[in-house]
């Protein structure tokens, strides 16, 4: 989360959108921040939506920026959060069936199209050193998790079809072999 915290303040971005954003983590860690003028986070549980619009309830300020909650999906295009500087994936993607990911594809790169999307999600390879057997996966709601050379080659895709350049990150705790214990692509709209 610092990694992600860290990209988003050096870009420069001033409207910021949390794709899965869950109970507001992302989103309490940016409120206060200057120069953020806009936050937006959006998720599919109403339970999360409610527990993050409480937490920012909590620590909300005058001088921070706009922050908004709304329970959605960003499997389905909606032009209303279109003009985002950043818009972030935080280990979400790995939630998704695989057959909707290019739903996820079209509604984030195609008609959103933020300036940045960075996406995370956790590397297969690394799973050995947390003791799990070969295909098993570290939370019972994921539908996959992918090695690096998986997850680059789905992220080199996107960017070719959308106008985008990419960039993959080892997050976590790096194991010279292995690399990290997740993985993020750094997506920037050419």
């Amino acid at each position: 989360m610092e990694t992600i915290v860290r990209h988003i303040l050096a870009s420069g971005a001033r409207r910021v959108l949390d794709l899965g954003c869950g109970e507001g983590e992302l989103l309490l860690r940016l409120a206060g921040q200057a120069p953020l003028e806009q936050l937006t986070g959006l998720d599919i549980d109403p339970a999360c939506v409610d527990t993050a619009r409480q937490a920012l309830e909590r620590t909300a300020t005058s001088a921070g920026p706009c922050v908004e909650v709304r329970q959605g999906s960003f499997t389905e295009p909606d032009p209303s959060l279109q003009g985002f500087d950043v818009a972030a994936l935080i280990e979400t993607i790995e939630h998704i069936d695989p057959r909707h990911l290019s739903r996820l594809e079209d509604a984030v790169f195609g008609c959103m199209r933020p300036g940045t999307v960075l996406v995370t999600t956790p590397n297969q390879e690394y799973n050995q050193l947390y003791g799990l057997a070969p295909g098993e996966m570290r939370h019972p709601g994921h539908f996959f998790e992918w090695t690096r050379a998986r997850f680059r080659k789905w992220g080199w895709g996107v960017a070719a079809r959308h106008g985008y350049r990419v960039q993959f990150v080892d997050l976590g705790e790096l194991d010279p072999a292995l690399g990290g214990s997740s993985q993020m692509a750094r997506f920037m709209r050419q």
